[in-house]
């Protein structure tokens, strides 16, 4: 009987310690979410961070009478729309169940999809 009350206090210690060790976890954000030491997201402006992009990478099918997907990206108005509903990023981060944009072309670096993040996450301000 001593013994089965020695093997249950083990037990119960053993447990205690796993538990205590399992909930020991620490998420570090800039490990799980790297960002590039040279990209500068501090001041990301449309008209200056966005729109170059947009210009470059989007508009030479999403624009004109008859653009791509019937999605214009020609102006803030239409680039805020995708912005606001999540399929900007989705399609530039090639997310999954998300068209990967640009169609045909390399995926945009990390730091112009970062870039972007920012503008959106700051309230897509028209500046």
């Amino acid at each position: 009987m001593v013994h089965q009350i020695i093997k249950k206090k083990f037990f119960i210690i053993f447990l205690v310690m796993i538990s205590g060790l399992s909930s020991c976890y620490y998420d570090n954000v800039e490990y799980l979410y790297p960002q590039d030491p040279d990209c500068d997201t501090t001041n990301v402006t449309f008209s200056n961070d966005v729109m170059p992009v947009i210009s470059a990478s989007c508009t030479g099918c999403h624009s004109g009478s008859a653009p791509a997907g019937n999605i214009r990206l020609s102006n803030y108005d239409e680039i805020v729309s995708v912005a606001n509903n999540g399929s900007l990023m989705g399609t530039i981060k090639h997310e999954s169940g998300w068209s990967p944009m640009p169609k045909n072309g390399n995926k945009l670096s990390d730091c112009k999809i970062q870039k972007i993040d920012r503008w959106i996450l700051d309230g897509t301000p028209n500046n």
